[in-house]
């Protein structure tokens, strides 16, 4: 098992949004970006253990965990021409971008990104490195055991 920080904007899908959808269950689309497409489609496994990161907030952090439950598969924003996340060189038969299913397993107390700051066992931490904007990171397991000791 693998464990992995997935950034969503809570305008876009909350994790309350994601407790009321329908199995607990979203498809992450809209990924555009080739690091964190690649970590999709190659790297992630149905079991894989998520921490749900809201981004772009008034207080970014990890506020709930979730799984991967659906292996990669195109995402088909990106062959709408009407979403923003539309891209006129993908096709059916050579799709671009991909996504993975995520189901919630709990909303937890918000650990914010300062809070995260924080503690030197996350010093190493690829979301509280400078410049890191990718919306999906791995989380080394000493990482993931230590935030799950402090929810």
């Amino acid at each position: 098992m693998r464990y992995w920080l997935m950034k969503s904007e809570p305008s876009d899908v909350s994790i309350d949004d994601l407790a009321s959808m329908p199995d607990q269950t979203v498809a992450w689309y809209g990924v555009r970006n080739y690091q964190a497409r690649n970590f999709m489609r190659d790297q992630m496994r149905v079991g894989d253990r998520v921490f749900f990161y809201h981004s772009t907030c008034e207080e970014p952090g990890i506020a709930g965990i979730a799984e991967v439950s659906k292996l990669a598969y195109p995402d088909a924003t990106q062959f709408e021409p009407e979403n923003k996340y539309f891209d006129p060189k993908a096709t059916p038969e050579n799709p671009r971008w991909f996504n993975v299913d995520v189901r919630l397993i709990k909303k937890t107390r918000l650990v914010g990104i300062k809070e995260l700051r924080g503690y030197p066992e996350l010093a190493n931490m690829r979301i509280l490195q400078k410049g890191n904007r990718l919306s999906i990171t791995p989380i080394d397991p000493a990482e993931w055991d230590f935030i799950m000791g402090i929810l």
